[in-house]
């Protein structure tokens, strides 16, 4: 536990602190986010905000590890700086959106099995080398697929920031009552260094963390997933509690996959405001309202997931498919929300 509270309120210091340096930088070079009709904000935002949280998080993770465990969080630190520096490069233009998607991410995935984090789901259930090459498969697109999630979730001043601090909230709660110290302090380095970039990114926002930032937050709440062990938990909910975590996000992305997806667009290539926050705002909740409902849904979901955790298998899978359900339901109900309509261009920073 005190690894836990160092790691964050180091992290949280840093990532306040090192904002004001890296906005000077992005001024200085150019990195700016410029006005658009796909975009929120109305006048040039700086980027590089992702930088700050990096620095924040590498610092406190070093500071409170030590031994055999900070070996481990070395491998997670190179697949997330492998992350980070793609997407920052993303933000400046000079690499195609594919590259992130397609090459970068999935080497960050290896470098976490190289690390010895992996799913471990059909190495369980089924046994044998078959198991362990799915779980391999599952690994990659797990990782891959909430990376990119939280890369097209970052379109409102604090979202992306705020979902990735509630879901490491209630990563590090299982953690710690699971006596899971490493996942404990990671999750809470991460909460401090979102928590702290939002008291500069909250609406009106000063800096947005870019996409090297987004990936930065997603490819870390994967490998959170990945490294949660529930013991004294039925197998079922140990791998249902992270989807229960990361559910906004993942309904976020399987509403802007179907959507886009029925009107012919690239849902990863294609920017537009058809988010779920977008659309909660059309519908009267408006900017703030919509970020805090989301907000919202991230806790319902973070404490579903403590629940699961004293659940038999039956208990998790009814609660597994309560929550299909639901994102069914609400994906379905928001698809039908107004949104701005964008063409089919696609975007190298799509959102």
């Amino acid at each position: 536990m005190a690894a836990g509270l160092l790691a964050f309120f180091i992290a949280l210091f840093a990532s306040v602190m090192l904002v004001v340096p890296v906005r000077a930088l992005a001024l200085r070079v150019g990195m700016v986010d410029l006005p658009g009709p796909r975009k929120v904000h109305l006048k040039p935002i700086p980027l590089l905000g992702g930088l700050a949280m990096y620095g924040a998080v590498v610092i406190a993770v070093l500071s409170a590890f030590h031994g055999p465990a900070r070996a481990q969080v070395v491998g997670i630190l190179i697949g997330a700086t492998l992350v980070a520096g793609v997407g920052i490069l993303d933000d400046r233009g000079v690499l195609h959106h594919q590259v992130k998607l397609f090459i970068g991410m999935p080497l960050a995935a290896a470098i976490l099995m190289v690390s010895g984090i992996r799913a471990q789901v059909f190495s369980v259930l089924l046994g044998g080398r078959g198991g362990e090459y799915l779980d391999v498969a599952l690994t990659v697109v797990w990782v891959v697929g909430i990376t990119a999630s939280f890369s097209i979730l970052d379109h409102m001043d604090g979202l992306c920031a705020g979902i990735a601090a509630m879901a490491s909230v209630f990563f590090a709660m299982l953690a710690y009552l699971h006596g899971q110290t490493l996942v404990t302090t990671l999750a809470a380095a991460v909460l401090g260094a979102a928590t702290g970039f939002l008291r500069w990114n909250f609406k009106p926002a000063k800096i947005f963390m870019g996409d090297g930032g987004a990936m930065f937050l997603g490819f870390l709440m994967a490998t959170l997933g990945l490294k949660l062990r529930m013991e004294h938990t039925s197998h079922l909910a140990s791998w249902v509690a992270p989807i229960l975590i990361l559910g906004v996000t993942i309904f976020d992305t399987t509403l802007v996959t179907i959507s886009r997806s029925r009107r012919g667009l690239l849902p990863f290539a294609t920017p537009g405001k058809d988010h779920a926050a977008h659309r909660l705002s059309n519908l009267g909740l408006g900017h703030r309202g919509a970020v805090l409902t989301l907000y919202l849904l991230g806790a319902i979901g973070g404490g579903a997931a403590v629940l699961v955790s004293y659940l038999s298998n039956g208990g998790a899978l009814f609660i597994g498919a309560l929550t299909l359900a639901i994102i069914f339901i609400g994906v379905m109900y928001l698809e039908r929300a107004p949104y701005e309509r964008q063409d089919r261009q696609p975007s190298s920073a799509a959102s």
